[in-house]
């Protein structure tokens, strides 16, 4: 069993940011901080059932929209990779200030690449899981210029993805072809663990092997056979993956960093993470 409560922070860029924090009924012995893939949401039907399963796993989870997305104030066509950066950071300073911090960082596909970026600036992370990541930012910019070249010299254009219209900013462009995401894995000095599947055709599996080989020990790396991109395709892929982290994460909780952060949630005054759940659930 697992509760559903809202929350809501400023973002980096000043804007409204909203987000679904996964809490177990009992004790919670680690939180969690989930960024969604690129142009999705927290409300992605993988995202939540991973959330609620790990949940039910005594972990609590923060999922939350990015700006321009879903529930989140602010225009997407004005965000780049490092505004996404940028509001993860905000979140993990949230569940810092309520929840004594993010032992775990997880991150799908272009959030996978945010995690990265973010978790050695989280003093209190204690390991990383990226799901179909990229290993660098370059190939979404080229993908995108390849989309719609006329990015290159407009300030944003229309274009088509995963079969409906999103406004993309040569900000977004710029940003991704000049980001050294490498330096950022090199440097991440946490526990990573690295899922993808062998058959993605959206970032190929070729992305998952240079992660692991840029990074240092502790990581390892989980091959989710026959699983698409977006862990749509077969419910039992979200139930495997969070499995999968539950127990592997699970050796790296308790540590000198997440020290005295089991005891879960305590509401706030000022009502960012609010007391009242919105509903319960059972995967």
């Amino acid at each position: 069993m697992s509760t559903t409560v809202r929350v809501e922070f400023v973002g980096a860029s000043g804007d409204n940011i909203v987000g679904r924090l996964e809490r177990p009924v009992g004790p919670m012995r680690a939180c969690a901080l989930f960024a969604h893939c690129f142009t999705c949401s927290k409300d992605l039907k993988a995202v939540v059932r991973i959330s609620r399963a790990l949940a039910e796993r005594d972990i609590g989870v923060l999922r939350f929209d990015f700006t321009g997305l879903g529930e989140s104030g602010g225009e997407f066509a004005a965000t780049d990779f490092s505004s996404n950066v940028g509001d993860l950071l905000a979140a993990a300073e949230l569940m810092r200030a309520e929840l004594g911090g993010a032992q775990l960082l997880i991150g799908h596909s272009l959030g996978g690449a945010a995690v990265l970026s973010a978790a050695s600036r989280i003093a209190e992370v204690e390991a990383v899981v990226t799901l179909g990541a990229p290993s660098d930012t370059r190939h979404l910019s080229d993908s995108l210029l390849e989309a719609s070249p006329g990015l290159a010299e407009t300030e944003a254009v229309e274009i088509e993805l995963g079969g409906r219209p999103v406004m993309i900013g040569r900000a977004l462009v710029e940003d991704l072809a000049r980001y050294d995401l490498g330096r950022d894995i090199a440097a991440l000095g946490r526990p990573l663990l690295i899922l993808h599947s062998p058959v993605d055709e959206t970032v190929d599996i070729d992305h998952a092997a240079r992660i692991y080989q840029a990074a240092r020990h502790p990581k390892s790396f989980v091959s989710l056979d026959g699983a698409d991109h977006l862990l749509l395709r077969r419910d039992e892929d979200s139930r495997f993956v969070a499995e999968i982290i539950a127990c592997w994460s699970s050796r790296y909780f308790g540590g000198k960093r997440g020290a005295g952060r089991a005891e879960g949630p305590r509401p706030s005054s000022g009502g960012d993470i609010s007391g009242s759940p919105e509903h319960s659930n059972r995967e």
